[in-house]
């Protein structure tokens, strides 16, 4: 578990200050100093700041903003990449000018010591490295911001990848992830227009999904769910885990010699058929997504290998997501709503699969919606895309400030990257042609007689559950409003201002009267000639006369500074 704190003061801890201290350098030099005056954190920039040569921030501020994020984010290390490459998934939240330079971020980290690395693997299986494997290469093959991966034997004979986690990293994380919650809340306190897209939660959810990945006893389990969902599937291959030599910070599994799929010219070499690799490839994401609701969320090329017959392999199982049944329906409903032209029913399921803070503008959204489907639907179904038809949708989805949960997202952005690497292998490939008998099986599922039964089931098991919390419940309220328990809450939404302009009106009469009262009083005191007197006028008069002039010039003045007489 990550130890995260919120930090109210920078610097509780010296290695907080010196982190934080290193995070502003890095925002300064990327021309981010009006987001430090904003934030109100300047007295934490020491003058070593200052040392930045002009030239070369000069050189940084002719880039646009997006990539001067990416760039901080890469300097910044492991952490922020990993931010940014959660943002990249999120176009709800980042313009989509950003999306697209973050979703470009690289683990540029240098690998660690073969020495660390053994030292981890000991400590984590509680044998030398010498009696739990026969071979062990010293030099790591693939390397990345978060751990490392070796080519190793075990002793029966079995040639396995061994990941290992990078040391210290963890602390790193919890460091990191400190700081970016307290600028978050930095954020949210002085930055209004950022504010209403709730920075604070998504460095919460952020810290969440860190979690995961940091613990790799979680992406064997996700390998291993794969492997039982395709374990009858010929045209697939997902790699064993070796539970014996994998834990939290250490993961073995099965070395594939594979090709990449991006490796086009050893493909054609090794005699491989790339249209049986693109429908094979192209089916088995499909199956993920559609049969199981549960897929890998980053299928780049450098993610699927081939191997021989053609069969598909994947690796990487760090970033999966998963969705339910009802959300592959709407899902299918949009699909299908959209090939249909349907702008109402669009904009109906659209809501369905979207949440917000601010009720949409129904009438806009349909005819956005409407826009849309003239753009990319008035032309033979093999020429849409389904990457440009996706990046629209989500572009107009977060045109409407709606918020799509990130694995809908994760789903939505694999699909369009499989049809990336589909249109690679095989120009002629059509994405709509292959998803087509998903969704024709989806939608008659509703109506196969077990789904109709289970859905009765547990409609008349909630009726029944109903029936009977309902009286119950009415007992209750009854008993508490009895004893005069139940009080009912109301609250109305700008009361408070109504009660403020209220009080503001009954002061300035209040104050009016007491100006004409003391008017009123020294006049009469003055005609009286109540002494003493100053050449013959009431000194008191005068004194009242006076104050009533202040408090008449004070009241003016007041009424003029709101601009409303």
């Amino acid at each position: 578990m990550l130890s995260i704190r919120k930090i109210g003061v920078v610097g509780r801890t010296y290695r907080n200050l010196n982190r934080y201290r290193q995070i502003l350098a890095v925002l300064f030099k990327y021309g981010f100093g009006d987001l430090i005056e904003l934030l109100k954190i300047e007295q934490y920039i020491e003058v070593g700041l200052q040392l930045i040569s002009r030239n070369r921030r000069s050189r940084v501020e002719k880039l646009s903003r997006a990539e001067r994020v990416r760039m901080a984010f890469e300097e910044l290390g492991p952490t922020y990449v990993k931010l940014g490459q959660v943002l990249s998934t999120r176009p709800d939240l980042v313009p989509a000018d950003l999306t697209n330079e973050l979703s470009k971020l690289q683990d540029n980290v240098p690998p660690f010591a073969f020495s660390a690395a053994k030292k981890i693997i000991e400590t984590e299986l509680g044998s030398p490295l010498e009696e739990l494997f026969d071979f062990f290469d010293e030099v790591s093959f693939a390397s990345a911001s978060i751990g490392q991966v070796y080519k190793a034997g075990l002793k029966d004979g079995e040639v396995v990848a061994v990941k290992v986690q990078r040391p210290g990293i963890k602390k790193i994380i919890e460091v990191d992830l400190e700081i970016m919650l307290h600028l978050a809340m930095l954020v949210e306190r002085n930055i209004k227009e950022i504010a209403p897209f709730r920075p604070v939660k998504i460095i919460e959810e952020f810290a969440r999904t860190l979690e995961k990945e940091i613990d790799y006893t979680l992406e064997a389990t996700s390998m291993e769910r794969f492997a039982r969902h395709f374990l009858n599937d010929p045209t697939t291959y997902i790699p064993k885990v070796f539970r014996d030599t994998t834990t939290e910070h250490v993961l073995t599994m099965e070395l594939v010699d594979g090709i990449k799929v991006s490796e086009i010219d050893r493909l054609d070499a090794a005699g491989l058929d790339r249209k049986t690799i693109t429908v094979r490839g192209a089916n088995f994401y499909l199956k993920q997504v559609f049969d199981f609701g549960f897929f890998h969320a980053d299928p780049h090329p450098g993610n699927i290998f081939i191997l021989p017959d053609n069969v598909i392999c994947l690796l990487d199982f760090g970033m999966t997501g998963s969705v339910d049944r009802q959300t592959r329906e709407n899902f299918v409903d949009l699909i299908d709503n959209v090939a249909h032209r349907h702008e109402a029913k669009t904009t109906q399921v659209l809501l369905k699969l979207t949440s917000w803070d601010d009720e949409p503008d129904i009438r806009q959204l349909e005819r956005d919606v409407t826009d849309f489907m003239g753009q990319h639907l008035y032309k033979p179904l093999k020429n849409i895309e389904v990457s440009k038809l996706l990046n629209h949708l989500l572009e107009l989805i977060s045109r409407h400030r709606l918020m799509i949960a990130p694995d809908i997202f994760l789903m939505m952005k694999a699909m369009a990257t499989i049809e990336g690497v589909a249109l690679v292998l095989d120009p002629d490939f059509d994405m709509i042609a292959q998803t087509a008998p998903f969704i024709r099986r989806i939608k008659l599922s509703r109506f196969h007689p077990e789904r109709i039964a289970e859905d009765l089931i547990q409609l008349v098991s909630e009726m029944l559950q109903f029936a009977e919390k309902f009286p119950k419940d009415m007992l209750e309220i009854a008993r508490l409003i009895r004893q005069q328990k139940l009080s009912l809450k109301m609250e109305h939404k700008g009361f408070d201002a109504m009660l403020a302009t209220h009080d503001r009106i009954s002061n300035r009469i209040s104050f009016s009267i007491i100006i004409a009262a003391l008017i009123i009083g020294s006049a009469l005191i003055v005609i009286s000639e109540i002494p003493p007197l100053f050449y013959g006028i009431s000194l008191i008069g005068i004194v009242l006369f006076s104050t009533a002039a202040i408090m008449g010039i004070w009241l003016l003045v007041a009424i003029l500074r709101k601009g409303r007489l």
